[in-house]
C-alpha cells in the first residue's frame, strides 16, 4: 500500500527540492568554468579588464556559450511555448507534439508486444527456452546503430513521416513490458496455483482470474520504463530522418548553428515531456489498482 498522506508528500519533496537545488547550483558553476576561457579570450582581444564579478555575469549571457545557464534556458523554453503559436515552427509546443505522436504510437505497439511475448514464453515452453535469449540479445545492439537502417530500409519503399520512427520506440518499449509481464505472469506463488487447480479452474480461468491480476502492478512498472523509452527511440529516429519537426530536429538544428541553448531548451522540454508520461502511466496505475481492490493510505 502507498503512502499518500501530506506528511508523506513532503517527505518526498524536500529531498527532491533539495536536490534540484544542488543540480542548478552545480550547473551554474559549470557554467561558469565552462564559458569563462572564451570570454578571457574575448576580453583581451578588447583590452577589457574584467573584475571577477564581471566576468561572471558576462559568462551567463554569452549568446552561443558551451554551456548555458539555467536562466537562459528558462527564458528560450518560456520563449518558445508561451510566447509562440502552437503551429510555429519554433515553438516547442509544436516539436513535443510531433515526437509525442511516435512515442504514443511506438508505445502501444511496443506494450502489446511485449505482452504477446510475454503470454507466449510463460505458456509455451519452447518460447521460453528460443525466444528469451534472443529478446535480450537484441537489446545489445545500439539504437543509434538500427534507426538508420530501419529509416534507409523503409525509406527505400516509400514509408516515411512517422512510422519509422515509431517502429524504433517500439523496439525500445517492448523489452520492458515483455520482461516485467513474464515476471508478474510468473508471480503466484505454487500454493495459489494449486488451489486453482483444486478449483477445478481452466488453463484460460487460470491465467484471467489469477495470472493476470498479479501481473498488473509489474506490468505499469514497465511500462513506465518503457514510455521513456518510447521517447528516446521517437526523437533517436528523428536524428537521421533530417526531420523538419520534432525534438530531434531541434536538437539537430541546435548543433549545425551552435545554437546551445536551444538545445538545452530542447532537452529540457524532452525531459519534461517524460516526466509528464511517466506520472500519466503512474495516475493510471493506480487508477486501476484501486479498481482492483487496492488502497492508498
Amino acid at each position: 500500500m502507498k503512502n499518500s498522506s501530506p506528511d508523506g508528500f513532503r517527505s518526498h519533496l524536500i529531498p527532491v527540492s533539495v536536490i534540484l537545488i544542488a543540480i542548478v547550483a552545480i550547473w551554474y558553476m559549470a557554467a561558469f568554468f565552462m564559458n569563462a576561457p572564451f570570454q578571457r579570450d574575448l576580453d583581451r582581444r578588447g583590452n577589457v579588464s574584467s573584475t571577477t564579478i564581471e566576468l561572471i555575469g558576462k559568462t551567463m549571457v554569452q549568446p552561443k556559450p558551451v554551456l548555458p545557464a539555467p536562466h537562459q534556458v528558462a527564458v528560450n523554453v518560456f520563449e518558445n511555448t508561451m510566447m509562440r503559436s502552437v503551429t510555429s515552427s519554433r515553438s516547442l509546443i509544436y516539436h513535443g507534439w510531433v515526437t509525442l505522436s511516435s512515442t504514443v504510437v511506438g508505445f502501444a505497439f511496443g506494450t502489446l508486444l511485449g505482452i504477446l511475448i510475454a503470454v507466449g514464453i510463460v505458456h509455451v515452453k519452447a518460447l521460453d527456452r528460443s525466444l528469451m535469449p534472443w529478446i535480450i540479445a537484441s537489446q545489445t545492439v545500439p539504437i543509434l546503430a538500427i534507426a538508420p537502417m530501419v529509416v534507409v530500409v523503409l525509406g527505400a519503399i516509400n514509408i516515411t513521416g512517422l512510422v519509422p520512427k515509431a517502429l524504433i520506440s517500439t523496439y525500445l518499449s517492448f523489452f520492458p513490458v515483455a520482461v516485467g509481464m513474464v515476471k508478474g505472469l510468473r508471480s503466484p506463488e505454487l500454493i495459489q496455483l494449486d488451489l486453482m487447480r483444486t478449483y477445478n479452474a481452466s488453463a484460460s480461468q487460470t491465467f484471467w482470474k489469477l495470472r493476470v491480476p498479479a501481473s498488473i502492478p509489474y506490468l505499469f512498472t514497465s511500462m513506465k520504463v518503457a514510455i521513456a523509452a518510447s521517447l528516446v527511440g521517437a526523437i533517436v529516429g528523428e536524428l537521421p530522418t533530417g526531420a523538419v519537426a520534432g525534438i530531434g530536429s531541434k536538437l539537430l538544428a541546435g548543433s549545425y548553428y551552435s545554437q546551445t541553448i536551444e538545445i538545452w531548451a530542447a532537452l529540457i522540454v524532452g525531459s519534461l515531456l517524460a516526466a509528464a508520461l511517466v506520472a500519466i502511466i503512474g495516475l493510471i496505475g493506480r487508477l486501476v489498482d484501486r479498481s482492483m481492490g487496492g488502497r492508498a493510505v
